[in-house]
């Protein structure tokens, strides 16, 4: 007989990372679902179906059920949840308690929602815990100590911006603009200048390659296959970094908003703890060329990125379930938690 592991989920827009108590982080794949139109039958979760995105015959349908940070299909999210608890905790008599993190602008029906479909897929009881705590805490800060921490989450959907003092967050914003943006902005950019079409992975391609929200010392150039909208025939062309500064300026400059509006409403004592300790950015977002300096040179204050940026969220999961008996109420969202028990 098994004893079921504690499961630590970073919930995420554009993937799944599962960090397993004891394990580390045991699954990072995308938060994609391939199913059958026709049968309602699911076909593949995460790495293999975002592969059939955007190349699926008519009858099958590859989708991403989260969108901005919470869930647009439950029921797809629910069968996702399912098949990654499964991968990861097996076959066991008791089912594990899952921690998941959510965006800290989430709606109460938003957060129930999240519990319920946890509980469907096998989860005995459900913790939430906000995306920037979870962020500290997998970046390794102190964040029990009585001073300010800042930290910028740049996931797929959502961008959290928090300071958090004595465990708890002191001031935060949640705004719907990440990862998905920047794609969105290099595929209007691309047809607006290249009058070219190219599908989100190709913009994500660039992003990564050549995408930068802070000028280069050396510009990067990179060759992109896309479909030319004048004649629709398949077109090889070239994109340089400073084209794509251009293409992410507004979506870059939405998030060093969110930044300054936070630090307006900072008490003087946390700001000044900010301005001694820096700014700590997290998440796939972050690793965008030059965003430490951006936000570094528009706010004044040390910007780093965390090690393992990507991870990070997971990571602090994880650290939640090694000390679940020992977390202080407020931490977790567990007041609104309403102790739903498994049917």
């Amino acid at each position: 007989m098994t004893f079921a592991k504690d499961i630590g989920i970073d919930l995420g827009t554009a993937s799944v990372l599962v960090y397993v108590k004891g394990k580390g982080v045991v699954l990072n794949e995308p938060s994609v679902v391939a199913m059958d139109k026709t049968t309602g039958k699911l076909l593949k979760v995460g790495t293999d179906a975002q592969a059939m995105l955007g190349r699926t015959p008519g009858n099958i349908i590859a989708i991403r059920p989260l969108r901005e940070g919470v869930i647009s299909d439950y029921d797809m999210t629910e069968r996702m949840l399912k098949e990654f608890i499964h991968k990861v905790a097996g076959f066991s008599f008791f089912k594990p308690r899952v921690i998941i993190c959510v965006p800290s602008g989430i709606t109460e029906v938003e957060e129930r929602a999240v519990i319920q479909a946890a509980m469907e897929a096998g989860a005995r009881r459900v913790y939430l815990i906000e995306a920037p705590l979870a962020a500290a805490l997998g970046a390794q800060l102190d964040i029990t100590a009585p001073e300010g921490r800042m930290v910028v989450d740049i996931g797929g959907g959502t961008t959290d911006v928090a300071v958090i003092s004595l465990g708890g967050i002191v001031e935060s914003t949640s705004i719907k603009v990440a990862g998905d943006k920047f794609d969105e902005a290099i595929v209007k950019y691309v047809r607006r200048k290249h009058n070219a079409l190219i599908g989100d992975r190709t913009a994500e391609e660039i992003k990564r390659t050549v995408g930068c929200v802070y000028p280069r010392s050396e510009e990067a150039i990179m060759e992109v296959r896309g479909r030319c909208l004048m004649t629709g025939l398949p077109r090889t062309f070239t994109v340089s970094s400073s084209e794509i500064l251009d293409a992410l300026e507004e979506v870059s400059s939405a998030i060093v908003e969110a930044v300054h509006w936070v630090l307006e409403r900072t008490p003087p004592e946390l700001t000044g703890d900010i301005s001694a300790n820096g700014i700590t950015m997290t998440g796939g977002g972050s690793l965008i060329w030059g965003f430490d300096k951006l936000i570094a040179s528009k706010t004044g204050i040390p910007t780093r990125v965390a090690d393992e940026a990507v991870s990070c969220v997971a990571y602090g999961t994880g650290n939640c379930l090694e000390n679940l008996s020992k977390m202080q109420d407020g931490t977790m969202n567990l007041s609104r938690q309403r102790q739903m028990k498994a049917r």
